[in-house]
This record gives structure tokens, C-alpha cells and sequence, in this order.
């Protein structure tokens, strides 16, 4: 058994997430994590909002807000979606605790102690408009090193390579879409050069990588230059140095603000649990595993630029130093990125309308059949492009037809039958075979789970179902009203099939799941779901806000990763679908409504 850090990646509480942030941040994270519960680990699944920002300003400014009042109202809003899609976390929070600015600036302070911040003065963008200091990543412009003309002001993701936005010809604002002026300005920049050989030796010992994030990191050593950590901005958490502490408009930058968040998370969930020092088993142990979630944008704040803080505040780097009060803090074991899910060929973006927010999907749609798709079909190791005709095609196909088809007939025989679950009398070898498949589907499903290869794990499990509703249809459990010791046998079978079908498939379709236990006869809560509860600020009082949380603990609240028992005797009354069938005419209407937007 080990401790699991699953960290997944911290939304923006700029505006509500569509279905392509949680195709790369949410369900991959949450079905692996499910898993390893189920195989008997310990784990802690950790984020929360990220609120901090000038798009947060931004928004706020045009909205009639302070940037707390924008911040609140989508971090509930976010909350509440993720909730509703079955994410399992152990704790979501946010970065505008209390919690999190000590946590953060403890960080800074040591990775300054130690002589990894340098303080230089260099060329800011400003807003003219405003007089904002503009993100880089909110400029673009051309890249001045493979002519792309999309790269951003931190990077270009047509080459990869590190940028400045003072480096891009014809740069430009993504938020108006003016020309950004440079100004003078002194930060503190992390020196990342001092961490190049550390990076190195670790990303060279990183084999199990999915080879497009391992390519990328490396690829990221040969152009590594210091990071700036601060920004001119007056929203956000205030650099914890004699002569800056005070100074209204500096702040730390997102780059040292959110990725600690993993950290500050796991330290508010011990908080909460009354074990103020639980997260250490989780960071300082050194066999601890952890794994971090995100989509391909972020894999440089996951295997270069937190890496890097880690290892200035434990005194890691060229330059030696001693770690602060938190120690040596445990580096990522996996980054896990996910490719861009597209609509029509182009990325989502909510500014320019093309969108499917999760909110709005989960409305009209049942969430399983949402991370089933985004599981199947999604972007695991390259783009896929999100069409509605093959998500109805998948809903009505697989889950309708082949999944849900073997519960409802199964169920359906079993209760005309017996009313209970039967007991097998003598199994024939056409019985045993189909048994021997499905049991065999824990070692190979859960090899390919441990992987992160999602869609190899779901369609392995899929074949399974095949297996089983052809065996249904060979067997013909209809035609065996004459000989009812082989019509027992038949459908304790079958009945044992999808009990151990129901729990390979339980990651992927957790509401399901429990809706198929139950159909069985089955007792308590096998796919437990998270809930939200209203907390208040440990450290200030007077704010409170919501979290997800949950009890998903082995033995208690969770199946095990193991073939369950088909009670014989346990009642099985008449079945409802699991599955809600697509109307052809759900294409049509999406694509209607999307051109109304």
C-alpha cells in the first residue's frame, strides 16, 4: 500500500469551466483516483481555485466587482460543477485563504533565504488603457524564433520554447487586443539556472512519462532563463520582504502563487482533519508518489518551474541552502498532461463563444455519460476534436446499447425468474470462461489505470461487456424455463459478470455504478461522491466559503478493486434504465444552440 498525492490542476476563477479544462485537468485525475483507493492506497486528491491575476481584475472591473466579490461568486460556481461531475476530492479549495498566503510566503521566503530569488529590474508590459501590468500569458504576438503567430508572452507552444513578452514582434493584448507598452520594473526573478543540473538528473530518471511531457521537459533545459515571481499589481499575495511587504502594487506572480497551492491544500486538510502535520506523510516521506494533472499548457509550471521552487526551498540547487519549517518537500512523481480537446477544430475559448460549459452540459446531460465520453474519446495523447454526433453515438452505442442493455436484461431475467439472485449447480466450461475474462479484467484493466492510459483501460472493459452480452445472447437464459438448475447457473453467471463489470467500470461511471449495486440488492455506498460543505477561513473568521470533500475510504464507503460476490438469494426487484438514450435530434438542437450563442 502507498500514499498517493493525486494534485490536479487549479482552475481559474475567472468565469465557470467548459468541458475542456475538466477533459484535462478533472475526469483523468478523478478516475485514477478512484482506482488507487480501490486497490487499497491512500490517497489525497487536492486543489481548488486559483483567484489571483489581472483577468481576475479585469472581469471584476467589467462586472461592477472587487476582485473578491468575481472570485466568490465563480469559485462556488466552479465548486458546484465539480461536484456535480463526481471529482473526488479530498479537499478543493482555494488561494485566497489565509492558509495559502502563509503557506506561500513561507515558501518565498526560504527560496530567498537560500539565493535563489534575484532581484533584477527589466521591461514590464502595461496596459495603455489601464495602466494594468498585463500577464504574459495574456500577450501575443509573433515568435521571434519560429515565426508562429500565436505564441504567447511566456511561451510559444508551436516550437516550445521560453519567451519574454518584450521578445515578440507585434505583440499585443489578448484582453483588447492593444498594443502593450514596456515599462521599467524591479522583480524578483526565480534562477532557474541554478536548478539545470538538479532538473536534469531528475527529469533523465522519469521513464514511465507519456513520451510528448518527458520530450517537452527536457526540451525545456536547453533554453532556461530566471523566471519573474512578482508583478506590478495590486491583487494578490504581497511579497514577504522588508520594503515590498508594504508596497501596495507588488505582488507575488501566479508562477509562485498557484502551483504552491497543491502544497497549501494538503496543509489545510490536515488542518481540518485535527492532524495538523497528517500532509507530511504525503510530502516528506520520500516513497510517497504523486502525480499531477493538468493540460499540455501547464506542463512548464509542473516539470520545470515548481520543481524548481521545491528544490530552492529545500537548498537543492547550485547554490546550496538549508529547507524552511515545511523540509524537504517530496519533487512530482508523474506530471500527467492531456492534449487540447477542440470543438470544429479549434481550441475552446470563452471569449470567442466557442465553448461547452460543464454546467450547461451536465443540465441537459446524465455525468456519466460525460466522463464516459471524455474517458473514451478524449484527449489523452494527441487533440481530439468534441462532436456532438459522436457523443450521441457513444451514449446511445455503448452505454445504452452495450452497458446499460446487459444490467437491464440481466436484471430483468434474474427478477422474472428467481426475484433473487440464484445459485449456480454444476458451471459449465462456456460458464467458467466468461468468469475467468471478467476476473481477469482487474489485473489488465488496473495495469492500464495505473498508466494513466484511461482509454486503453475503458476499452478493455467495454471488450468484457461485449464478451458478456454475447454470452447472454449463446446461453439464451430465455429458453431455459424447462431446466431451471441450468437456467440458475446461467444467470448467477451473468449476474457475477456484471457485478464484476460494474466495479472494473466503477472509476470511469461512478453514479452508474452505485445505480447498478443497487439493482443487484446490493447495501451501502460503493462509489462514493463527493459533497460540498460551507467552511470557515482557519486563520480569519470572518470568511467563510465552500469546498468539496468526501468519505472515500476503503472498506467503509468503497468496493474494493477485487471480483464482489453474487449473494445467491439477494433480492433483485424490476430494474429501471441506467442510461438515458439520445434523441437523434439532440445534434441538431446542440448545434442550433451553439450558433445562438
Amino acid at each position: 500500500m502507498s500514499r498517493i498525492l493525486s494534485a490536479v490542476a487549479w482552475p481559474y476563477a475567472n468565469g465557470p469551466r467548459h468541458i475542456g479544462h475538466v477533459a484535462g485537468f478533472g475526469v483523468p485525475s478523478d478516475v485514477f483516483s478512484r482506482y488507487m483507493r480501490m486497490a487499497g492506497h491512500q490517497v489525497l486528491m487536492v486543489s481548488g481555485t486559483d483567484e489571483h491575476g489581472t483577468p481576475i481584475l479585469v472581469e471584476a472591473e467589467r462586472q461592477g466587482l472587487t476582485p473578491q466579490q468575481l472570485a466568490d461568486r465563480f469559485n462556488r460556481i466552479i465548486v458546484e460543477d465539480l461536484t456535480s461531475l463526481g471529482l473526488s476530492y479530498d479537499l478543493f479549495t482555494r488561494t485566497t485563504t489565509r492558509n495559502h498566503y502563509a503557506v506561500v510566503q513561507e515558501m518565498f521566503r526560504t527560496v530567498h533565504r537560500n539565493g535563489y530569488m534575484i532581484e533584477k529590474t527589466t521591461l514590464g508590459a502595461i496596459s495603455p488603457s489601464t495602466g494594468r501590468t498585463l500577464p504574459d500569458r495574456y500577450i501575443e504576438g509573433t515568435c521571434p524564433i519560429c515565426g508562429y503567430d500565436g505564441a504567447r508572452g511566456d511561451q510559444c507552444d508551436n516550437c516550445g520554447n521560453q519567451l519574454d513578452p518584450v521578445d515578440l514582434i507585434n505583440p499585443r493584448s489578448r484582453i483588447n487586443g492593444e498594443t502593450p507598452t514596456f515599462v521599467e520594473s524591479t522583480h524578483f526573478f526565480l534562477d532557474l539556472p541554478a536548478f539545470v543540473p538538479a532538473l536534469g538528473d531528475w527529469l533523465r530518471t522519469r521513464v514511465d512519462w507519456r513520451p510528448n511531457v518527458l520530450k517537452f521537459s527536457l526540451n525545456l533545459l536547453d533554453d532556461v532563463r530566471p523566471r519573474a515571481m512578482t508583478r506590478d499589481i495590486d491583487w494578490g499575495i504581497p511579497v514577504p520582504l522588508p520594503g515590498w511587504e508594504e508596497n501596495p502594487n507588488k505582488r507575488l506572480y501566479v508562477w509562485f502563487d498557484a502551483v504552491i497551492g497543491y502544497l497549501s491544500a494538503s496543509i489545510e486538510w490536515a488542518r481540518r482533519t485535527g492532524d495538523p502535520e497528517a500532509w507530511r506523510a504525503w510530502w516528506n516521506d520520500g516513497e510517497a508518489l504523486s502525480y499531477y494533472f493538468m493540460g499540455k499548457d501547464n506542463i512548464t509550471f509542473h516539470s520545470q518551474i515548481w520543481p524548481a521552487e521545491l528544490l530552492g526551498y529545500a537548498g537543492k540547487g547550485d547554490k546550496g541552502g538549508a529547507p524552511g519549517i515545511f523540509g524537504d518537500l517530496d519533487l512530482p512523481t508523474e506530471v500527467v498532461s492531456s492534449e487540447y480537446l477542440n470543438v470544429d477544430g479549434q481550441q475552446f475559448s470563452s471569449s470567442r463563444g466557442v465553448v461547452i460549459y460543464v454546467r450547461d452540459m451536465l443540465s441537459r446531460y446524465q455525468p456519466d455519460a460525460l466522463r464516459y465520453y471524455l474517458s473514451i474519446a478524449g484527449p489523452e495523447s494527441q487533440d481530439v476534436d468534441f462532436t456532438w454526433a459522436e457523443f450521441k453515438r457513444r451514449t446511445n452505442d455503448e452505454l445504452v446499447a452495450g452497458w446499460g442493455n446487459l444490467v437491464n436484461r440481466v436484471a430483468t431475467l434474474v427478477h422474472k425468474s428467481f426475484g433473487e439472485i440464484p445459485a449456480p449447480t454444476a458451471p459449465q466450461p462456456v460458464d467458467e470462461a466468461l468468469l475467468v475474462a471478467t476476473r481477469s479484467g482487474f489485473d489488465t484493466v488496473g495495469a492500464h489505470l495505473r498508466e494513466h492510459r484511461n482509454r486503453a483501460a475503458l476499452t478493455e472493459a467495454m471488450r468484457l461487456v461485449q464478451e458478456a452480452n454475447r454470452y447472454v445472447s449463446e446461453t439464451e437464459p430465455w429458453k431455459l424455463k424447462s431446466d431451471p438448475d441450468r437456467l440458475a447457473t446461467v444467470l448467477h453467471t451473468t449476474t457475477q459478470a456484471v457485478l464484476d463489470l460494474n466495479t472494473l467500470l466503477s472509476p470511469f461511471l461512478p453514479f452508474s455504478a452505485q445505480a447498478v449495486h443497487e439493482t443487484f440488492g446490493g447495501r451501502g455506498t460503493i462509489a462514493p461522491m463527493p459533497r460540498i460543505e460551507e467552511v470557515t477561513d482557519l486563520d480569519d473568521a470572518s470568511r467563510t466559503y465552500p469546498v468539496i470533500t468526501g468519505d472515500y475510504r476503503l472498506g467503509e464507503t468503497l468496493a474494493p478493486w477485487a471480483s464482489p460476490t453474487a449473494m445467491p438469494g439477494t433480492p433483485v426487484g424490476k430494474p429501471t434504465p441506467v442510461f438515458t438514450k439520445l434523441d437523434d435530434s439532440v445534434v441538431e438542437d446542440e448545434i442550433a444552440r451553439a450558433r445562438q450563442a
